[in-house]
């Protein structure tokens, strides 16, 4: 069960993050935030990063195999980045219509996945 909510908290907290990362931009184009000073668009992405870390970090201590959880230290991070890149191309599709997906994101998606069955392969 760890395992679960470890990848259900690590989907969220990207969630979050590429909303602070790459929403902005967003808003900017809707005119939202295109006259905000820098520092108002850091200070919003900023808050929109606090829940990330509020879901990263529990995900981390329950998922790490030194607090009982199921994974090894590398093997939440390639989880992490896995799920990074998943989020990324959903939230990418919905905020920012024009950045479609092409054949060569599908081929490094196929690649990533190969680096996930890599990791998790026994020694």
């Amino acid at each position: 069960m760890n395992g679960t909510y470890t990848i259900l908290l690590l989907i969220l907290s990207n969630i979050f993050m590429t909303l602070a990362w790459y929403g902005h931009l967003r808003l900017q184009q809707t005119g939202v935030t295109a006259h905000w000073p820098l520092i108002g668009v850091i200070a919003l992405s900023w808050g929109i990063a606090f829940f990330e870390y509020c879901c990263q970090v529990p995900a981390n201590r329950i998922g790490f195999q030194g607090n009982g959880g199921p994974f090894s230290l590398v093997q939440l991070k390639v989880i992490q980045e896995c799920v990074s890149l998943c989020v990324f191309a959903v939230v990418a599709n919905i905020l920012f219509k024009g950045e479609g997906l092409h054949w060569n994101h599908a081929l490094a998606f196929l690649l990533l996945v190969g680096a996930v069955y890599l990791v998790f392969m026994k020694n």
